[in-house]
């Protein structure tokens, strides 16, 4: 599998894991030292996104749209567009960035930005 299968195959992993809660999957491929901005504005290091995300998913039907990959060696970009249907059955959307890096061997995520609108 090349870099970009691979890249395409954790983007795949990460938004079925948010919307499942799946915190295991992010145990697994997050960096240590991983951040993440939230659309409030808060910035969370890897414990308190893994705490974020084993609550249940407040929304359903989380889909990435307009996905786009940038990759320069050992440093790849991940931005997409969302959609998803919020708790009351109403349309949303958003955008994310996730910045992932090639550390002994394999690919991390490193840090994320969440955006809704």
């Amino acid at each position: 599998m090349n870099d970009l299968e691979l890249l395409q195959d954790l983007n795949r992993g990460y938004i079925r894991s948010v919307q499942e809660s799946d915190t295991r999957w992010f145990e697994a491929h997050l960096a240590d030292d991983f951040l993440n901005s939230n659309p409030d504005c808060t910035l969370v290091d890897r414990a308190g996104f893994l705490r974020q995300i084993a609550l249940p998913c407040p929304v359903s039907n989380l889909q990435a749209e307009d996905v786009r990959f940038r990759s320069g060696g050992e440093v790849a970009i991940i931005d997409a567009r969302t959609t998803y249907r919020q708790a009351g059955g109403e349309a949303g959307a958003g955008r994310y960035t996730d910045i992932w890096a090639r550390r002994g061997g394999r690919w991390v995520c490193v840090a994320a930005q969440v955006g809704r609108g």
